[in-house]
């Protein structure tokens, strides 16, 4: 696609806010998915941890 101006290619020919908000929901899991893997480790280490305890 060809755009005339900076402002028909964030509209995309009305789809504008659907292609931008797919890309920001996209953006936010791969921001926020580490953090959660992370957090997941870290309490089953933990677990495993008071396991070995008992």
């Amino acid at each position: 696609m060809y755009w005339k101006t900076f402002g028909d290619f964030i509209h995309m020919g009305g789809y504008g806010l659907y292609v931008w908000g797919a890309y920001a929901m996209t953006l936010a899991v791969m921001l926020v998915e580490p953090h959660l893997a992370a957090q997941r480790r870290r309490n089953a280490w933990a677990e495993a941890r008071d396991g070995e305890e008992s």
